[in-house]
């Protein structure tokens, strides 16, 4: 998933901090996630987006499990005010 920031909003906004804070906890908090990494964007280009979060499940249930648990929701609800993303879930 890849996010950029609304207008106005930058790594200088505390709500941009804690989004960032939510997001690096939620591996360790849906068990479901087998493996778990964000991180801001480090390039200067106008086409990046400003944050990365990827995550590793087992198949489409767990990812369904991972939609509705309670924290990724509170991590959804924090990006969701700051910023517009788009996703791609693909299998391997």
């Amino acid at each position: 998933m890849l996010f950029k920031f609304k207008d106005g909003i930058d790594w200088g906004d505390a709500r941009a901090c804690e989004a960032e804070r939510t997001a690096a906890m939620v591996g360790g908090e849906v068990p479901e996630l087998l493996e778990w990494r964000c991180g801001r964007n480090v390039s200067a280009r106008d086409i990046a987006y400003d944050f990365l979060v990827e995550g590793l499940l087992d198949d489409m249930e767990a990812v369904e499990r991972y939609l509705a648990h309670p924290f990724h929701q509170k991590a959804i609800r924090q990006w969701k005010e700051i910023s517009e993303w788009v996703i791609a879930d693909i299998e391997q």
